[in-house]
């Protein structure tokens, strides 16, 4: 993998091993906001490059047409799938779907999140109840409806995308982001240990500052006044490795946690983010 910053043209080179051949991928927000890589993107990918079957979720599935074509380019197979993961329904359709297509569902990924800006106090109740929707609620929901297939095939692995903000502070207030991104982390040793028996491995993967498209669309507008190098600067500060992430990192932790190599590993964290979580300042 390249140690550049950020790398927007869409490479990524690791020699595939098929660690994941003909293996079915459940992921959420497999799509990205705009170019470069994006955990999602990233993630179904890589788990393409490894020969796993990979049906992807988006709430816009033009969100996914790059995931595809990259996927698609080097013969990877990719079931795109429009998605609110918010909805029961949603959901329970989508995950219907992948069965009737696949027949199983291998490794569960639950990826979607975002953050939102401010502590209670000048946080809006429906900002609040919106992020425990959208980061907390749509792990529950797809683990609800998936665990019993797993539980029939007595095997399965589940990746829950964190955040560093679920562990520590990261330099602004954003307490529902924080709170639902540490019950995301809880929520995966508590499912590793109840089903353990039953052959599923539950697991997050903890990404700190990376630089993601969502850096440029979202971020710098929340944060830095729409200025993306001033963000940028202040986010590598933090980091002792001389440069930033990205999805493919992500990625790489997540398909480690997918795959065999990993099979006495559940109920823990990889935490994905150059060294930041370590320091003191």
């Amino acid at each position: 993998m390249s140690t550049q910053a950020h790398n927007n043209d869409l490479q990524m080179t690791p020699v595939a091993q098929q660690r994941l051949r003909d293996r079915v991928v459940f992921i959420t927000g497999a799509g990205s906001v705009g170019p470069g890589w994006g955990n999602g993107r990233a993630m179904a990918v890589r788990f393409a490059q490894e020969g796993a079957l990979v049906f992807g979720l988006d709430l816009h599935k033009e969100n996914m047409s790059q995931t595809q074509s990259l996927i698609e380019s080097f013969g990877g197979c990719f079931e795109p799938h429009e998605c609110n993961v918010t909805s029961t329904e949603s959901i329970q359709e989508a995950v219907k779907t992948c069965i009737s297509k696949f027949n199983r569902i291998d490794v569960l990924v639950n990826n979607v999140g975002g953050s939102a800006k401010g502590g209670p106090v000048e946080m809006s109740e429906e900002v609040w109840d919106s992020q425990v929707d959208y980061n907390l609620k749509s792990v529950f929901l797809t683990c609800k409806y998936i665990l019993p297939y797993m539980i029939e095939q007595n095997s399965g692995s589940i990746v829950n995308v964190a955040s560093t903000s679920g562990t520590r502070w990261t330099g602004s207030a954003q307490v529902g982001y924080a709170a639902t991104k540490a019950g995301v982390i809880q929520m995966s040793k508590v499912l590793a240990v109840q089903y353990a028996k039953q052959g599923i491995r539950v697991n997050s993967v903890v990404p700190g500052q990376l630089h993601t498209p969502m850096v440029e669309v979202r971020l710098a507008g929340q944060r830095a006044g729409g200025n993306v190098q001033a963000l940028l600067e202040q986010r590598q500060s933090r980091i002792p490795l001389p440069f930033m992430g990205d999805g493919r990192d992500t990625a790489n932790a997540a398909l480690f946690l997918a795959s065999d190599e990993s099979r006495f590993i559940t109920a823990t964290e990889i935490v994905v983010d150059g060294g930041m979580s370590a320091r003191c300042d």
